[in-house]
């Protein structure tokens, strides 16, 4: 009925989905119908806070029928099985990412998705943070010139050992598909496809089975030139995540606040709040929920989340090449 909520089902309910779990209390358009998850507690927990119902799998084909919309928070192993799934069943879907660990797997679910016309979307919270928006308004005015250089950098400290992540057969890699998906996702949305990358991977800073430590050199087709670097064993203690210089100026979007000069200025000028990842999922949520009853255009095509894998999956095979040139 016209004006009723969407139905949701949210399918796994570990880390990632409690930042969906945070912001759907004031998603006005939905609410929270069934949720997927295999670990009893954990799964009827979140069902019991939403009022929904709980099950422990999809293999009963009924378990989706009265649903319009899932959102995908399990390990990136099972998104193209569960995408599938849920396209063929009529379902429109916001997929954690990546969106799925093999470039012909994404390509199968964005022809689906295209043949069934639904939504499917890939979940790249960085699209939908403040201060990036207003970066790329910025740059689209021209005050800075000509982009030629950016560098992005999400490196912290973490323990992965004990965590999926650190697991090939379930993660598809290490820091490069996690962290990297969403670093080609921002370089895409600031500067246009990326043509080409060049992968160095760092000695192992913690006893894993997949890289912890990436240098990332992209180029797009505009020519623009990407330095990015990735790592769960280091961290840069700069207060910018990432940094574009222009032929007439310099801009930075920071954790606590953003800021950009134009050449031959000397002081800076800060816009933004920084990063505030109750809001870039909330923001990204609504765009997906609004996107489904076409009330506007998904910020994330599934075209972008294709391109996204392929780039990750080049990087990889860059990473499998000895492009060294040698000094003599």
């Amino acid at each position: 009925m016209k004006g009723s909520p969407l139905r949701l089902a949210l399918i796994g309910a570990g880390r990632i989905a409690q930042s969906y779990l945070a912001v759907l209390p004031s998603c006005e358009h939905a609410r929270l119908d069934l949720v997927i998850e295999p670990r009893e507690e954990v799964g009827r927990a979140a069902a019991e806070e939403f009022g929904a119902a709980w099950l422990p799998g999809l293999e009963d084909p009924g378990a989706i029928e009265d649903i319009d919309a899932a959102l995908i928070c399990t390990p990136p192993s099972t998104h193209k099985g569960l995408s599938e799934r849920l396209l063929l069943a009529g379902k429109h879907v916001l997929c954690e990412k990546p969106l799925t660990i093999r470039s012909r797997d994404a390509e199968s679910l964005v022809a689906l998705a295209s043949e069934k016309d639904l939504i499917l979307m890939m979940a790249s919270k960085f699209r939908y943070v403040d201060d990036v928006i207003k970066a790329k308004a910025i740059l689209e005015s021209g005050i800075l010139g000509k982009a030629l250089l950016f560098e992005n950098s999400f490196t912290g400290k973490v323990e992965m050992k004990d965590r999926w992540n650190s697991n090939p057969e379930v993660s598809g890699g290490g820091v490069l598909i996690d962290n990297g998906s969403h670093s080609v996702d921002i370089a895409r949305y600031l500067f246009g496809p990326i043509e080409a990358v060049q992968t160095q991977i760092a000695p192992n800073g913690q006893d894993l089975e997949v890289e912890d430590t990436v240098r990332l050199n992209v180029r797009t087709k505009g020519g623009v030139l990407g330095c990015i670097d990735l790592s769960w064993s280091m961290t840069k203690d700069i207060p910018w995540y990432l940094g574009i210089y222009g032929t007439q100026g310099t801009l930075q979007v920071g954790w606590q606040g953003s800021r950009f000069r134009q050449d031959g200025s000397a002081h800076w000028t800060p816009f933004g709040r920084g990063y505030d990842k109750t809001a870039a999922f909330r923001r990204k949520l609504g765009n997906f929920l609004a996107a489904v009853e076409g009330r506007e255009a998904p910020l994330i095509r599934a075209e972008d989340a294709l391109a996204s894998v392929r780039v990750i999956e080049a990087a990889y095979r860059s990473a499998g090449n000895d492009l060294w040139t040698g000094v003599s």
